[in-house]
């Protein structure tokens, strides 16, 4: 039973980071593109990603199901019910979180820095190295934030990875078998891993803000 919670938990983790870092990689340039730019359109496009930080997630699981299934137009890939299956479902459900917390970190950090740098003859490069250094705390708690959400998630992860054991099983999904089965032990173990892991990265995000308000 320990080598099984031992290895839920790692798999977990390692699904859940690599979600997190390969949505950043779409996500740091969007913000940036979202806050240098003024116009209408680009205020537009960021109120619609607002609006999708609560997407529910068995839709956009079923919206993947349907495309990766055999019968849909990545079935190809043969990713259905694997851990990269999952990767791609998490990364697509943080994804309005992530530009949400980033652009607004951005645009704080971009409106303090932008006439300060100008007044002292920088240019428009110089406000962007020096809105890349001052974001640093902001890009850490946002890939935190976004990681907590991840490793939380249960729809999509269950809908596209079918909870296979030693494979694509989760904590989240775990929990929820082992509460179908009436196993409410291991439940309650599982669920404290997962609380445990939450309760790190509030302490982390908290370290790490103070660290650079300091």
């Amino acid at each position: 039973m320990l080598q099984e919670v031992l290895e839920i938990s790692l798999r977990s983790l390692i699904i859940s980071f690599s979600a997190t870092l390969l949505s950043m990689l779409w996500s740091i340039p969007i913000s940036i593109i979202l806050t240098s730019s003024k116009s209408k359109l680009s205020e537009t496009i960021s109120s619609i990603i607002n609006s999708l930080v609560g997407f529910p997630t068995v839709l956009i699981g079923l919206v993947l199901y349907l495309m990766l299934s055999n019968q849909g137009p990545l079935g190809f890939l043969k990713l259905l019910y694997s851990p990269q299956a999952i990767i791609l479902g998490q990364s697509i459900l943080i994804t309005p979180l992530a530009i949400s917390v980033l652009r607004n970190t951005l645009q704080t950090v971009y409106e303090n820095c932008w006439e300060l740098t100008l007044a002292l003859g920088g240019t428009e490069k110089d406000v962007f190295k020096l809105v890349a250094v001052e974001s640093t705390s902001g890009i850490l708690s946002s890939l935190i934030i976004c990681f907590s959400r991840a490793i939380g998630e249960l729809g999509v992860a269950l809908m596209i990875g079918g909870n296979i054991k030693g494979y694509t099983r989760v904590l989240t999904t775990s929990i929820a078998l082992e509460i179908s089965k009436g196993e409410f032990e291991l439940a309650i173990t599982l669920g404290l891993i997962l609380l445990f892991i939450s309760i790190a990265l509030a302490l982390i995000l908290r370290l790490l803000r103070w660290v650079y308000l300091d």
